[in-house]
């Protein structure tokens, strides 16, 4: 089950589709050990758009830390780009790259680690809009965040993305960037929207 927060945010962000447009694909709970990768894979080509919902936090010996997002399996150097804007509490910063992380991905998540605030998670609604048109680029709009009630830090950033490739989109692949795992109790579930 979505948490309600979360259904409320989502539909929101999709620019006022109504939440009976939204189809369940798939949903990954992270067990004990955690898991160094999730994927969805033979997604199929029957909706207009894609929603992923996460819930996060790594096992990194670290605050927080950066994830990374793959379409197709595809590592190609220069095929994905990213806009960003963040703060985390005291200011604000923007960056942008035309090509990713080395190896070919888009930063698309940012969230909480070992030494953060126990029982943290990042929460946050990832659209990968017109995912299955091959005429144009894969667009990707995020809104993610945390708070950490403790020390009064909050940490939120949003952005765009785009994957240079008319492919359809059929799996999508998330990992920690550089080491670490996914903890237990991650959660991260597919949606598929119907229209807009």
């Amino acid at each position: 089950m979505t948490p309600p927060i979360l259904g409320i945010f989502a539909s929101a962000v999709t620019g006022g589709v109504s939440i009976t447009s939204f189809e369940s694909i798939a949903t990954v709970s992270v067990g004990s050990g955690g898991s160094s990768s999730i994927e969805f894979t033979s997604i199929p080509g029957t909706y207009t758009h894609l929603q992923i919902r996460a819930i996060v936090r790594g096992t990194n010996n670290a605050e927080s830390q950066v994830g990374q997002i793959q379409f197709n399996s595809d590592t190609t150097s220069g095929n994905y780009t990213v806009h960003d804007v963040y703060g985390d509490g005291s200011s604000v910063s923007a960056a942008g790259e035309a090509g990713g992380y080395t190896g070919g991905a888009i930063r698309a998540l940012w969230f909480p680690c070992a030494t953060a605030l126990s029982n943290t998670f990042m929460a946050g609604v990832l659209d990968i809009l017109d995912y299955k048109d091959t005429n144009k680029y894969k667009t990707v709009r995020r809104l993610i965040g945390w708070s950490q009630n403790s020390d009064g830090e909050e940490k939120i950033s949003f952005g765009s993305h785009l994957w240079l490739s008319t492919s359809a989109i059929t799996s999508i692949k998330l990992q920690p960037y550089s080491s670490g795992s996914f903890a237990q109790y991650s959660s991260f579930a597919l949606y598929g929207i119907k229209g807009a």
